[in-house]
């Protein structure tokens, strides 16, 4: 097909926050083609400039940040001192300028500031504004303080993981800032869509906390329905057997699951294991659950005698679900992603040559991209408040010397 221009061209975003979940969706949004214009100050810049690694050369800067840039490349960096009278009034025009807010503060934050939802939809009744932290903006737990790891513990996701006896495990990273990040996106361009055919703009208020109980739907439905409580169970699947990873000969890690007699059958034949077949252990999906850790020791007794890479491959084509473990490094090399066009590497004045991700889905008319690096901290104050805003030179010196920019 041929190409029409980015699929949100013309619209316009405004951040205020940072880490994960809501500047996940400015970037997601800029990649397709919005104007987003990321709000920092000197005094605060986004944490993940200097709180979360890797940096360059391991020294910590406002600038060195690999995580930040890793999750604002395609936007503009301002800072705005918000302390100040001039600093709330510019933030107030990019506002008036934007058909989108995103913020993550804490609750309350943007209000006490006169820039939430109630301080200026009255003059801007178009503009979609999207809240979102970890609990909401409401609710006896909304001030509590907290990053991904805490939060994916209380929604229930780190109880479920862990070996039987052992204690629970975080999962990596701030998993639920980005259940959270995706479900917010679908939800702007819905309200901007519905903005654009109506003229009537919308509040969302997105907890991060509730949008990761649809991830535990199966056991909140046993749960509710039978009194059962999910508990830890290893790699364990209640299908499923075998169903874990295996260390195979060349250091690598090959993950396979059984999820019928049948495919275990097909198994045992891949892994030339054909004295197994009759076995009463493992005849029967019941029987297998039932020696899960013999069974576990035969196949890892077969896996140790394969490169994980040629096992996944013969397994896939006999039928089997498998696929080797990848690390980090596998990922930069892995054809599927190379096909997809997945990283785009862009030049970042600090950091350097910088593979950035882009996001699904792929859009044949309107593929988008990553248009440039993350920005310096208030790299883009003159491009946004002259070009964008309009501002003359001598009112944009005038409140450079004021301080307005730190």
């Amino acid at each position: 097909m041929m190409e029409t221009g980015n699929a949100l061209e013309g619209v316009k975003v405004v951040e205020f926050g940072g880490y994960a979940a809501g500047p996940h969706i400015g970037k997601v949004l800029g990649n397709f083609g919005a104007v987003v214009v990321h709000v920092e100050s000197h005094d605060r810049p986004d944490g993940f400039r200097l709180e979360y690694p890797p940096y360059k050369e391991g020294r910590p800067g406002v600038d060195r940040g690999g995580c930040f840039a890793f999750f604002n490349d395609s936007k503009y960096g301002v800072t705005l001192n918000l302390k100040t009278p001039a600093g709330l009034a510019l933030a107030h025009r990019l506002i008036d300028w934007a058909d989108l807010v995103v913020e993550n503060m804490r609750p309350g934050v943007m209000a006490r500031l006169g820039l939430g939802y109630r301080d200026v939809c009255e003059t801007h009744p178009d503009l979609v504004f999207l809240s979102t932290c970890n609990m909401g903006q409401s609710g006896p737990r909304a001030h509590t303080p907290g990053f991904g790891s805490q939060l994916s513990s209380l929604a229930g996701f780190c109880g479920t993981i862990g070996e039987t006896d052992g204690p629970p495990m975080l999962l990596y990273g701030p998993y639920i800032d980005f259940i959270a990040s995706g479900l917010g996106t679908a939800a702007v361009l819905a309200a901007l869509d519905r903005s654009r055919r109506t003229g009537k703009g919308a509040e969302l208020d997105l907890s991060q906390y509730e949008t990761g109980l649809h991830f535990m739907a199966g056991a909140l439905f046993d749960q509710d329905r039978t009194g059962a409580v999910a508990t830890r169970r290893g790699n364990a699947d209640t299908v499923a057997a075998p169903h874990g990873a295996y260390p195979c000969r060349d250091d690598r890690w090959l993950a396979l699951s059984c999820r019928s007699d049948e495919e275990f059958q097909t198994l045992l034949r891949c892994l030339d294991l054909p004295e197994l077949a009759t076995d009463p252990r493992f005849v029967t999906g019941a029987a297998r659950h039932v020696h899960l850790t013999e069974l576990d020791g035969v196949i890892t007794q077969a896996c140790a005698m394969r490169d994980a890479g040629e096992a996944a491959e013969a397994l896939q084509a006999a039928g089997i679900t498998a696929h080797p473990v990848n690390t980090v490094a596998d990922l930069f090399d892995d054809p599927q992603l190379e096909d997809y066009r997945n990283w785009r590497r862009r030049y970042h004045p600090v950091i350097g040559d910088q593979a950035y991700w882009f996001p699904g889905p792929a859009l044949s008319a309107t593929p988008g991209e990553v248009t440039r690096a993350a920005p310096l901290l208030g790299a883009d104050n003159e491009t946004v408040f002259k070009q964008l805003l309009g501002m003359k030179d001598r009112e944009f010196d005038d409140q450079k010397a004021r301080g307005t920019f730190e």
